[in-house]
């Protein structure tokens, strides 16, 4: 079973940009996107071996938002962690696939100037930690998407220069401390445990040209998963978005 995530930065412009030539070639089972900016009156897409898409679009236009198509039905869907604070962005969305949880998610920015750090680190990051170890209770989780985080000094090509810029504060790496404390696995790093490796770039001073990057994409597992865990990787030479793909792999 393979798994795909991607930040595609607005799905109307990435469909103009070889989107669904990529799905073809990546055959995937399930592919979950972030900031899709849309709706899905909005969008024109054609995808016959997805039947089931589910949307989770922002109240404001334009604006965040997550999708995920599927070959398989889920056998129920939940948008949003269920707190009116944090769902008006569209930013989450659950699929019972019935051995285990999906949890597509666009974690909110901080934004240049920080003034979403503190929602971010108080309220976000804490809820929706507490909503994934509840899930968990019951069933493997697989979460996946932009958690808008470069973990550690590895997960990004300047860490000296970015110390307190957002996507690299003390506050926001402990927010996904506290998720693999709490069990969830950093899939990339079981295989891949050298630097260098990023999903996202500037589009200033050729930054992706030249690979100076950040890793802030994820795919984290229950460990119970870790067994099936076939592959994960960064699939940086797809284009269309400042993101890449990444993607798993698990046996059934």
């Amino acid at each position: 079973m393979k798994l795909i995530s991607w930040n595609v930065n607005g799905l109307r412009a990435v469909l103009k940009k070889g989107f669904l030539d990529f799905v073809h070639t990546a055959d995937a089972d399930i592919i979950c996107l972030q900031e899709t900016k849309a709706q899905p009156q909005q969008v024109d897409i054609k995808l016959d071996k997805y039947p089931y898409h589910y949307w989770n679009s922002a109240v404001r236009k334009g604006y965040s938002g997550t999708v995920i198509f599927s070959r398989h039905e889920a056998k129920s869907v939940s948008l949003g962690l269920g707190i009116d604070k944090h769902d008006q962005e569209g930013r989450v969305i659950l699929l019972d696939m019935d051995v285990y949880f999906l949890v597509n998610v666009y974690t909110p920015n901080a934004r240049r100037d920080l003034a979403r750090l503190d929602y971010r680190q108080n309220e976000w990051d804490v809820d929706f930690r507490l909503y994934v170890q509840e899930l968990a209770k019951s069933k493997p989780v697989i979460i996946c998407g932009d958690l808008n985080v470069a973990h550690e000094e590895i997960d990004l090509a300047n860490p000296k220069s970015n110390r307190r810029n957002a996507g690299f504060t003390d506050e926001e790496r402990e927010g996904i401390r506290n998720l693999l404390a709490a069990g969830f696995i950093d899939t990339f790093r079981e295989f891949t445990p050298e630097g260098g490796h990023y999903s996202w770039w500037s589009y200033m001073a050729k930054a992706r040209e030249r690979n100076v990057g950040w890793r802030i994409d994820y795919f984290l597992i229950s460990p119970t998963l870790r067994p099936q865990l076939e592959k994960a990787y960064i699939l940086p030479d797809i284009m269309g978005s400042d993101h890449a793909p990444i993607a798993i792999e698990l046996i059934n």
